[in-house]
């Protein structure tokens, strides 16, 4: 009897435990239930509301499943979405690219990826990546993990940016063509203006040095007509320098230049000037380790340009200095003080203008209003900058900067040079003025004046015989048939070019040892540049210098006497 008791109350007991261990149970399946809902929702997360659209195709083309952000890169309903094959969305231009990516994934098992346009569901087209890997489940044709990344903005800048560098490009080709154009033009100008001039300086030359001497009133028109052609010169030669600055065709031959040299040279040229003017100047003296990084020749030609000036300008009895320091770290600061009026706020503000003299052209000083204009260009080009300062009454100091080279540097990098030719300098033969000696120059030249010109300037000079030829044809004939000793000629000819000419002259064993002279009113600097390369012993501009030409002429004698 007392058994049936005991054996209830365990059942009892039993119930109990296992009540316990269910609700435990229901306790765990509650909480995997938590975390299984906190998973869906992380993974509605990252995979619904990923930024880039997430499509799982089935091998047939058709798409199963696909997140929100791909149903809006396609512009429709999620449900509408699903059972609709890829390819509709795909612009049909690129459907073939989409097929060679699905081809190369199953070829390689690698994911592949390509750019693709798609069209939205209202029409609208946009360019997305697609990146395609498989769904590994063992059969021969997997579903795909597709995804799409919307890159119309990229694209779009893209394009934005080809079209940029396509009118980039367009411009520079223009501006090539305009400076083409602008250089072609500035020689032709050049050429056009010293023809006439050659003529109007060498004949009053001729007059000036005339027997009889001109009276003191011919000599007085003589000089105004010598010193308006010389200034109409300058001017045309000031304009053809800027302009050849600022359209890039200025050839600079960039190295390290000792200062102290180059001062010395400016001191020895600007003497003369500062004589006729009692002006005092002073130069500093600088170590040779004192070097700037520019081009010599031009560096020279803008401390000659603000030499003249500061003298020019300059009181009577007044002073220019020189001066050189370092304003800072790696800049040399080269300065021409002068002891003149000074210049205003406005005329300041004025300065650097073309052909603006700030009132000095009413005055007796001569001068183009360019100079100081080409001397900033130059500067610039060189990798610096120019300035002044000046206050009325307190005289005017004038700088530049240019980049400092220490010695180690100057030793160790050679100078950045072009290639050009270099003149034929030989020592000038004494020619005696008698018929003795019978010498015979050609001269190849179209222009009547020139020849004319050529004919009064060699009367002078007996024992030189002068023929011509008017064009390069007979030119070359006459140089077969007379074996001159010097052939002077004319660039621009009718039928062929100088050079054209010379060359012909070169290759021919008759004519090949007589010395060319080139004079041409083709004056930029790569013209003369070019006669040098071409093989004419020196080239002479028009218009002409009496002395400078005689002097040239007699260099091309005495080398033909050495070839003879």
């Amino acid at each position: 009897m007392t058994h049936g008791p005991l054996t209830t109350e365990q059942l009892m007991h039993d119930l109990q435990v296992h009540q316990v261990e269910l609700q435990s149970q229901n306790e765990e399946l509650r909480r995997a239930q938590l975390a299984l809902e906190l998973s869906h929702a992380r993974y509605f997360d990252l995979y619904d509301l990923a930024p880039v659209g997430y499509l799982t195709v089935a091998a047939s083309g058709l798409i199963v499943e696909a997140n929100l952000r791909a149903a809006t890169l396609l512009g429709i309903p999620r449900s509408v979405l699903v059972k609709l094959p890829l390819s509709r969305f795909i612009v049909k231009t690129n459907q073939d690219s989409y097929y060679q990516c699905r081809r190369q994934l199953l070829e390689t098992g690698q994911a592949q990826s390509c750019e693709l346009q798609v069209l939205q569901n209202d029409g609208v087209m946009l360019w997305v990546r697609v990146i395609v890997s498989a769904v590994q489940d063992g059969t021969d044709a997997p579903a795909l993990r597709v995804i799409l990344m919307d890159i119309s903005e990229r694209k779009r800048l893209d394009e934005a940016l080809r079209e940029t560098n396509k009118n980039l490009e367009l411009a520079r080709v223009q501006a090539d063509r305009a400076n083409l154009a602008k250089s072609e033009f500035l020689s032709s100008m050049s050429h056009e203006l010293r023809s006439p001039l050659n003529a109007i300086l060498g004949f009053a030359q001729l007059m000036e040095s005339g027997t009889p001497p001109p009276t003191p009133s011919q000599q007085a028109s003589l000089d105004q007509i010598l010193k308006g052609g010389w200034y109409l010169l300058d001017l045309i030669n000031d304009i053809l320098d800027l302009a050849s600055i600022e359209s890039g065709h200025a050839a600079l031959t960039m190295e390290a230049v000792a200062l102290n040299a180059v001062l010395r040279d400016c001191q020895t040229l600007i003497e003369p000037l500062t004589t006729d003017r009692g002006v005092h100047i002073s130069f500093p003296e600088l170590p040779d380790t004192c070097r700037v990084q520019a081009d010599p020749t031009r560096l020279k030609q803008v401390l000659i340009n603000l030499l003249s000036n500061a003298i020019k300008y300059n009181q009577l009895g007044g002073s220019v200095m020189v001066s050189c320091e370092s304003p800072a770290a790696g800049r040399l600061r080269i300065g021409v003080r002068d002891s003149g009026p000074g210049l205003s706020k406005q005329k300041l503000a004025q300065l650097f203008q073309p052909f603006n003299r700030l009132g000095q052209e009413m005055g007796g000083t001569k001068g183009t209003g360019i100079g100081l204009v080409v001397s900033q260009r130059l500067v610039q080009s060189m990798g610096g900058e120019m300035g002044v300062d000046s206050r009325e009454g307190e005289g005017s100091l004038f700088w530049f900067e240019l980049t400092h080279v220490d010695a180690e540097s100057a030793e160790a990098a050679p100078a950045v040079r072009a290639t050009q030719p270099v003149p034929v300098h030989v020592p000038v033969l004494a020619l005696p003025l008698t018929n003795s000696v019978q010498r015979t120059v050609l001269y190849i030249e179209d222009n009547p004046d020139n020849i004319a010109l050529m004919s009064q300037l060699l009367a002078a000079r007996p024992n030189l015989r002068l023929v011509g030829a008017s064009d390069a044809m007979r030119g070359m004939a006459m140089a077969r048939g007379l074996a001159p000793d010097v052939v002077v000629m004319d660039i621009n000819l009718p039928d062929i070019n100088g050079f054209e000419v010379l060359q012909l002259l070169q290759s021919d064993p008759v004519t090949r040892h007589i010395p060319v002279l080139a004079l041409s009113a083709n004056a930029m600097p790569h013209d003369l540049e070019k006669g040098l390369a071409a093989g004419f012993y020196r080239y002479v501009t028009k218009p002409i210098k009496v002395a400078d030409f005689l002097h040239a002429l007699d260099e091309g004698l005495a080398l033909a006497g050495k070839r003879a």
